[in-house]
């Protein structure tokens, strides 16, 4: 039977992620490789807007209009919606590898029993199963995995897949809420960083600080470039763990994973836990003092200098060229 690969995306502020773009092109290029179809799932209080941007990139979005994940945690009430569909005929299911996703995720193996390859970073159709490639050891390695019952769920890290949107926009389908999977509990409050206007996974440019800048003032460079460059701070693990700025900023294999078209490392060595989550940026730009920094095999830029030089030089040509 050709399969139906179901795409769950997430929406933020009344948009579709980023990363949700990329679950929909590679549960739609999977199912045509297979001769199978794709659908679209969103779940919000108001998703018409989101299943719209879906409904760019696979042939067929259920919009489910939930009041209830306005004040409660919404995996239960999605997770419900991915086993309905799932006795609908979906035989796989994509969703984004971030704490959204994986609540999900964890919750549909809880009620199906089916298996779940996590993390992973593309996707194809081989034969008659979907084998999933993901990186491991901080990227020395690489592994393809395959399901044994020939279906299960996929989590996908950001920045692995392009999003291309398909030939011909599909169709909404409006559903109404079936009951949460189990009960959801209720959001009391919620707290938006500081700084963090747009998303790291989102951003077009992203201005990274190391050890490096040696302290939490040392950042405000790396912040003030992130604002000239229309950009978005981000750091690395060691910076994190000096407690200079919090884990949301972290990029690597235990933090972030993006793809801007601008990278911009400012003190950053280059580990190869930290090149995990960065090394697919379009246009990487380094700044150390270190020649032999590892940073400078993925760069497409290397600039052996003071960051403290480099940096200030850097925003006063940028406003210059402002006027």
């Amino acid at each position: 039977m050709p399969p139906l690969i179901l795409a769950v995306a997430e929406v933020a502020d009344g948009e579709l992620t980023k990363l949700s773009t990329e679950v929909a092109t590679l549960a739609r290029q999977v199912a045509e490789a297979a001769g199978g179809s794709a659908a679209g799932l969103v779940v919000d209080a108001a998703p018409d807007a989101a299943a719209a941007a879906l409904a760019a990139y696979v042939p067929r979005v259920i919009a489910v209009a939930n009041p209830a994940v306005a004040g409660e945690v919404a995996a239960p009430h999605v997770a419900a919606e991915v086993a309905r569909l799932l006795g609908e005929g979906v035989t796989h299911v994509v969703l984004g590898a971030t704490t959204d996703g994986r609540d999900v995720a964890g919750v549909v193996v809880g009620l199906t029993g089916l298996g779940l390859l996590a993390n992973a970073d593309a996707a194809s159709w081989e034969g008659d199963a979907l084998v999933t490639r993901s990186s491991i050891l901080g990227g020395k390695a690489v592994t393809s995995s395959a399901f044994t019952a020939g279906s299960g769920l996929v989590t996908l890290r950001p920045g692995g897949v392009t999003a291309v949107e398909a030939a011909a926009a599909g169709t909404v389908e409006a559903r109404e809420p079936a009951a949460p999977a189990l009960p959801a509990a209720r959001v009391l409050d919620r707290v938006a960083e500081a700084g963090a206007a747009a998303s790291l996974e989102d951003a077009r440019v992203v201005v990274v600080g190391g050890r490096g800048v040696g302290s939490p003032e040392g950042f405000g460079l790396v912040e003030e470039l992130a604002g000239l460059l229309g950009g978005v701070a981000g750091a690395t693990r060691a910076s994190v763990d000096a407690g200079w700025v919090p884990y949301a900023r972290q990029i690597g294999q235990t933090g972030r994973i993006v793809k801007p078209a601008l990278y911009l490392g400012l003190g950053v060595s280059g580990a190869m836990q930290h090149r995990v989550g960065m090394q697919a940026s379009e246009f990487i730009v380094a700044v150390n003092r270190d020649p032999d920094a590892p940073i400078a095999e993925v760069a497409d830029l290397f600039v052996v200098a003071d960051l403290f030089e480099v940096g200030p030089a850097l925003a006063a040509e940028i406003r210059a060229r402002r006027g």
